[in-house]
């Protein structure tokens, strides 16, 4: 399940809390996709191209370190 937050259009504005609701998503976004960003400056993510099984593991491992991260 994702979850995303709220955008608005011309027709369509958004109320404060759905506004809300998207800044806490965002706050709790970032520091995870500032991470992923990290791994792909470094070529981390590239190097696991030869072996998919590592890879997969691998990436588990992040997606686990990451769901701690935000939970705590």
């Amino acid at each position: 399940m994702v979850v995303t937050g709220f955008t608005a259009t011309r027709a369509h504005k958004i109320t404060l809390g759905q506004n809300d609701t998207t800044r806490v998503l965002a706050t709790g976004r970032a520091p995870i996709e500032h991470r992923f960003a990290h791994l792909k400056n470094r070529r981390i993510l590239t190097k696991l191209r030869t072996d998919l099984a590592r890879a997969t593991h691998f990436l588990r491992a992040l997606l686990v370190l990451t769901n701690l991260e935000v939970n705590h």
